[in-house]
């Protein structure tokens, strides 16, 4: 089990943050979308650019279900449009660079890198239905698997 405090059948936290083109993207703005959050770490590091590709080369199936996907980081949107250009994602990235966000989701906190302890994010994904209910949680990643994780979650 995660950090996150949020488990399936809980409302989705409030949260508001800016995508990569300035565009202000909530719950609120989301209600009535299915929608994935996908938390990660840092712009174009190894890990996270596998587990944004592996969505990036499933996207066809996820848009078939009316499914929105969003990155979640605490890069600023500058850094986030480097990471779209570069690996060519068809979906956005919110920018959290107070970690509002990721807080909300309880996604912040102590883990092993490299053999150390840092502070950091928490690879985890959370999905959430038209109503705002998060319907599955996804804490243990497997980057380059990521989108065939999310598939079987979600019977797609």
């Amino acid at each position: 089990m995660g950090i996150s405090h949020l488990k399936v059948g809980d409302q989705v936290p409030d949260f508001s943050a800016l995508d990569q083109n300035e565009n202000e993207v909530s719950n609120k703005s989301l209600e009535g979308s299915k929608y994935v959050l996908f938390f990660y770490p840092k712009d174009d590091s190894p890990g996270c650019t596998k587990e944004a590709c592996s969505l990036r080369d499933k996207y066809r199936t996820f848009e078939k279900n009316d499914i929105k996907i969003f990155g979640v980081s605490p890069d600023n949107v500058k850094k986030h449009n480097k990471f779209i250009e570069k690996y060519e994602f068809q979906y956005d990235l919110l920018s959290d660079t107070e970690k509002e966000v990721i807080n909300a989701f309880g996604v912040w906190g102590p883990k092993k890198f490299m053999g150390r302890e840092i502070i950091g994010v928490h690879r985890t994904t959370f999905v959430v239905d038209e109503s705002g209910k998060i319907i599955a949680i996804i804490d243990k990643v497997k980057t380059k698997e990521h989108a065939d994780q999310l598939i079987n979650e979600l019977g797609l």
